[in-house]
């Protein structure tokens, strides 16, 4: 047991050691494998580990694996598996661990990370997937681009548009995640980052017919890939990712947003009209009603009632135009979890042009983040208009009975006062025969 909490706080322990040893002594140029990177790779080992409930023993080897696979890194990428294993096995030695088989687990493990991939154990396979579980991640766009720039900065390698694309589709297209769990968690995103790859590529270069051999049997392998993909998402979510919506789609979300901004109208119209008519009514119980109650006393009660109805109704009358003060802004993490919806002014106005500008550009070239954020932007719409008549109805029916009501009331208290009211002197005497 004394050995388990050990290694527990070795775990816990690695963490600041290995970020301390990057930030010190690997290059900056490797913006992509930096600590950050590193990160991204425990937790999904730890992910990976935790869903299929592993020992601590091999839960130790798989997180400290993938806190050292990369500190190879300080002396350059190449061979740098074999330095990252010599930095783990150093970091073990200096905190009091001797165990050769231990050592070697660990080994196998940060070698199964060099590329190309080739894992020979369940250890091994669940750190190699962690190392690029990026693929299938929302943070895929961002660390591809990391992955140019350090080629770029490190090994001389610069590419154009077209030939980064190229190698970006020929990596995805020949990676495959070797646990079944990895490819739950990552491998439906990561089909859609191919698709996503293709649409650039075609955007940019339309003409894409192949001018040898070489490039013919790449275009087969990529259409058949596709056709692939197309099939087992059409399988798994029963629609066809080909799809792509018509003019009556566009027809109807036209007039659905039209529909929801006359009704919205409305709302406002007959909110104001409450508005002026109660207005009105206090306006003359004021000037003319409340100045003769002292001397009218059997009217206050009907009076106070009358107010009451018309204070009632401007109450909800407001409360169906009040504007809603909103957050005014939409976290990157929404935007790239295609959550945020940039449509409605309430979600941006306080977000920074560049993250607007971004989250825009990314909603034109994703259809579907574009026709999710219109269908989010018509629900909310909805909820709205519910509300406003919902306070609307309220409003009315206050209106409508608490004017009977009153009404009612002043007729009981005039006809009351009537009856109960002593008959002057004059007119007693002209009842009165002469005798």
């Amino acid at each position: 047991m004394e050995i388990i909490v050990d290694r527990k706080q070795l775990l816990a322990d690695a963490e600041a050691y290995v970020e301390k040893y990057i930030h010190e002594n690997v290059a900056s140029e490797f913006v992509y494998h930096n600590f950050q990177h590193t990160c991204a790779v425990v937790d999904a080992a730890r992910e990976l580990a935790d869903h299929y409930e592993v020992t601590s023993e091999e839960k130790f080897i798989i997180v400290l694996a993938a806190w050292f696979h990369d500190t190879g890194y300080a002396e350059g990428w190449e061979d740098h598996e074999e330095r990252s294993i010599t930095n783990a096995h150093g970091y073990l030695r200096d905190n009091g661990v001797d165990d050769t088989s231990l050592f070697a687990s660990i080994a196998g493990a940060i070698r199964a990370t060099r590329m190309p991939q080739q894992p020979t154990n369940f250890i091994e396979q669940i750190v190699a997937d962690a190392d690029l579980s990026h693929l299938g991640d929302l943070s895929y766009w961002d660390r591809c681009g990391r992955v140019r720039q350090e080629f770029a900065l490190t090994r001389d390698l610069v590419m154009s548009d077209q030939e980064w694309i190229d190698f970006e589709l020929g990596f995805m297209l020949n990676h495959e995640y070797h646990t079944e769990a990895a490819r739950e968690l990552f491998g439906e995103r990561k089909s859609k980052h191919v698709k996503q790859l293709y649409k650039r590529k075609k955007a940019l270069f339309p003409d894409q017919t192949p001018t040898n051999l070489q490039e013919l049997e790449i275009a087969k392998k990529q259409k058949k890939q596709l056709k692939k993909l197309k099939r087992a998402e059409v399988k798994k979510t029963g629609k066809d990712p080909g799809f792509k919506p018509g003019r009556g789609v566009e027809t109807m979300y036209r007039a659905t947003y039209r529909t929801h901004v006359n009704l919205s109208s409305m709302a406002d119209s007959k909110a104001n009209i409450m508005l002026s008519v109660n207005a009105i009514v206090l306006s003359v119980v004021v000037a003319n009603l409340a100045t003769k109650l002292d001397t009218n006393t059997h009217l206050v009660v009907p009076t106070v009632i009358l107010v009451g109805v018309c204070l009632a109704s401007l109450f909800y009358a407001i409360q169906a135009t009040r504007p809603k003060v909103t957050e005014g802004k939409s976290s990157m993490e929404d935007i790239k979890a295609r959550r945020s919806n940039l449509l409605f002014f309430g979600n941006f106005y306080k977000m920074p042009i560049d993250d607007f500008h971004y989250g825009m550009m990314e909603m034109i070239r994703d259809e579907d983040f574009l026709y999710s954020s219109m269908t989010r932007d018509l629900y909310y719409l909805g909820i709205v208009l519910a509300k406003k008549y919902t306070f609307l109805r309220i409003c009315y029916n206050i209106f409508l009975f608490g004017m009977i009501v009153a009404v009612v009331a002043f007729l009981i208290a005039i006809i009351y006062h009537n009856a109960n009211s002593p008959i002057p002197a004059n007119t007693t005497n002209l009842l009165i025969p002469n005798s």
